[in-house]
């Protein structure tokens, strides 16, 4: 254990060093001492950067403690940074270099270092799969090109044509083996999502065999992300996202959005088919996009896939892999695969005005937290958007008793209270102004609709975000005094706060240790702050007995056979005691 925490630290300080030394060696000879908008915009950069290297920091430590949801937390924020900068952009030629230097860094140690999050199983499925079939793929022979013989499964007018040889049997049997696991879950969800997808893709004249693209790109989950920051069901870049009109701002991604994100979808299939005339090739241009494709048309002087020697390994093995994919979801009984029953995802639409918490929203539903956080994915945040009309997605049948409850609630209980937190004062710019409120640049930016970062003016009014997805008060400070028993994870749980932000606020660096009668700075909302959650778990030490922790808690020993179901007064060290006190 403490040899890989001395690794981790190790890659680290080097990312962070070796980056620090570039900016402080390299930014000077293009520093224009009269060009604030230069200064600003490479300031945002670094300030984007940095704030990603606390997260991967924080997404390490929790890497070493096994703490997967930590893990999880903390490299979602750095893919969102990341996308950050690219609806910044990056024009000087230094800060390209920091970026791109970060980025690599960062995938290496997301791919090759932390290895919980081969250990979720919500997070990143397809992105995982698509990992270790490349490495399968490379302890086996590589795709064979140009003498390929494969025999045609099927091959019907409006369709894409099936085939079959000995690289997509590889694949077959890579899912009747080891990816079975992953496979079935894509089963799983296409049940719920194909009477979706499949009506945009007639509805445009696509072959239906396209759903399967984002079956090998997502597993069919609208949250997933992919090391290169793709995201959602059908995995589009920013840029490529934007193009074809999905937005994305503090409140939601529309990336993530099934529908929205298939709509964009086929329109760019429809684009790539119109420039190929070939379905191998659209396949091909949408793994590695269609400048690399028909660079290796011109090079190879054809347009048959199989002749295209000079692609990419990973999109030489695109098409076998979707080829598998494709040949066991036309018929998974025949490959030992069945198709479990799932309910279609279906719902009523209401619109909801300004901002409002969906935890109301879904006690309006008669519904929970998760279920219309599953029915709305591209909400980034727990809240809906405050500057538009939002058409939020309810379970079937509810629409009417939402509109009931809904209406019932008062508007100050049912709506986010949203008060501008901060007037610009002499000397501050936006940078300074999220380092003392902990949020990035780019989500102030978002929130108060900031395009020119140079036009602040004293005075100026501006909304803080914070992690629920609405502005309020600034978080009071103060302060706790530890108990016997605590840790930093439970304190983190009672506050509504993680162990990563107390360390940062107390600066603890990477330790969790902490003693009894130590204070510890937290900054927490009123409403926590007034009453806590008062559970504990206590260890129990050598010397403890019953009476004695009873004594120390001011409670009594029935009360602590009660919360623990014991059935005798015997206790051991190491044993965990829940206690509740007041």
């Amino acid at each position: 254990m403490f040899y890989k925490i001395y690794i981790y630290i190790a890659i680290l300080f080097n990312l962070l060093i070796g980056q620090n030394s570039l900016t402080q060696a390299s930014k000077k000879p293009f520093m224009n001492t009269d060009d604030t908008s230069f200064l600003l915009a490479g300031n945002r950069i670094t300030s984007i950067l940095n704030e990603a290297k606390q997260y991967l920091s924080d997404a390490i430590i929790a890497d070493v403690n096994l703490d997967t949801v930590e893990v999880v937390y903390n490299i979602k924020r750095i893919f969102d940074l990341l996308s950050d900068v690219d609806q910044i952009g990056v024009k000087e030629e230094i800060d390209k270099i920091e970026f791109e230097k970060f980025q690599n860094d960062f995938i290496k140690i997301y791919t090759d270092r932390l290895s919980t999050i081969d250990r979720s199983t919500q997070f990143l499925t397809a992105d995982l799969i698509k990992k270790d079939i490349a490495d399968y793929v490379d302890d086996n022979e590589t795709v064979e090109m140009g003498s390929t013989k494969f025999t045609i499964v099927e091959d019907r007018a409006g369709h894409i044509p099936l085939v079959i040889n000995k690289d997509v049997e590889r694949y077959i049997r890579y899912f009747q083996g080891k990816g079975r696991k992953g496979y079935n879950i894509w089963l799983r969800r296409y049940a719920e999502y194909r009477d979706m997808i499949l009506p945009i893709l007639q509805k445009n004249n696509l072959p239906e065999e396209l759903i399967v693209v984002s079956m090998i790109e997502s597993g069919f989950d609208p949250r997933a992300v992919s090391r290169a920051k793709a995201v959602g069901f059908w995995q589009f870049m920013y840029s490529t996202g934007e193009q074809y009109g999905l937005q994305r701002d503090w409140y939601i991604d529309e990336r993530q959005d099934p529908e929205k994100s298939t709509e964009a979808a086929v329109k760019y299939f429809s684009d790539l088919y119109n420039e190929f005339g070939d379905w191998f090739l659209v396949l091909a241009a949408y793994n590695s996009g269609p400048g690399r494709v028909n660079r290796a048309i011109k090079f190879h002087d054809t347009t048959d896939f199989w002749q295209l020697y000079s692609l990419p390994e990973d999109t030489k093995n695109y098409i076998p892999y979707f080829m598998s994919s494709a040949i066991i979801l036309r018929n998974p009984e025949k490959y030992g695969f069945k198709i479990p029953r799932s309910k279609p995802l279906s719902y009523d639409v209401v619109e909801v005005e300004k901002s409002a918490d969906l935890s109301i929203l879904a006690k309006a539903a008669d519904s929970r937290l998760s279920i219309i956080k599953k029915l709305n994915p591209e909400l980034r945040q727990p809240a809906t958007p405050s500057n538009k009309t939002y058409q939020l997605k309810i379970p079937l049948g509810k629409k009417d008793i939402f509109i009931k409850n809904f209406n019932s609630i008062p508007d100050e209980e049912k709506f986010s209270i949203q008060r501008v937190e901060h007037r610009v004062g002499k000397g501050e710019n936006l940078i300074s102004i999220a380092s003392k409120y902990r949020v990035s640049v780019a989500d102030l930016q978002s929130i108060n609709e900031i395009t020119n970062v140079n036009k602040l003016f004293i005075g100026q009014k501006l909304k803080i975000p914070i992690k629920g997805g609405i502005y309020s008060n600034y978080p009071d400070k103060i302060t706790y005094v530890v108990k016997s028993g605590d840790t930093l994870g439970h304190i983190a749980e009672d506050y509504k706060t993680r162990a990563s932000e107390i360390r940062k606020w107390n600066n603890m660096g990477n330790s969790s240790s902490i003693y009894p009668g130590q204070k510890l700075t937290l900054f927490v909302n009123r409403i926590i702050e007034s009453s806590p959650s008062q559970s504990i778990e206590y260890v129990v030490k050598n010397g403890d007995s019953l009476i004695k922790i009873a004594q120390e808690y001011k409670v009594s020993v029935n009360q602590i056979n009660e919360w623990n179901k014991l059935t005798s007064s015997i206790i051991y060290p190491g044993q965990k005691l829940k206690i509740n006190t007041d």
